[in-house]
């Protein structure tokens, strides 16, 4: 079984997260600057098998897209021109930077550890994974 990553995209960093190979459990990989994103995947995809992608599609209360939207299908579109034959799955990334750092919270870190806004961007991509793999599995 292949892998399935998943992207926390902001104008600044990208959070990633990764499954293991028998996708089962969503870890946080790392965050990378925005501009590093198309390398950074094509050498990640060059050494390991994976078989979709999950971008965060950001959405408002009433679901609506928000104002970032637009910023991330241009991501997207680029990420598909390189990637042709990747499966990309949209999923609603909505309330994943608040669930992260609550859970920095629950898990003890301390006021400078929890505004570190790199670890928040990969925890987001990793509870997104893991909303996906929770769902897919129900």
């Amino acid at each position: 079984m292949a892998r399935i990553l998943s992207i926390d995209y902001g104008q600044k960093r990208i959070g990633i997260a990764v499954t293991d190979e028998m996708q089962i459990i969503a870890s946080g990989l790392t965050t990378i600057p925005s501009a590093t994103a198309i390398p950074f995947l094509k050498d990640y995809f060059s050494k390991e098998k994976v078989e979709a992608v999950i971008i965060g599609e950001p959405k408002q209360m009433n679901g609506q897209p928000s104002e970032s939207a637009s910023i991330i299908k241009g991501f997207v579109t680029h990420f598909s021109n390189h990637f042709p034959d990747m499966k990309v799955i949209r999923m609603d990334e909505r309330f994943t930077s608040k669930m992260a750092f609550q859970s920095m919270i629950d898990s003890g870190l301390n006021k400078k550890q929890r505004q570190n806004k790199a670890l928040i961007d990969e925890i987001s991509a990793t509870i997104m994974l893991q909303d996906y793999l929770n769902q897919k599995r129900f």
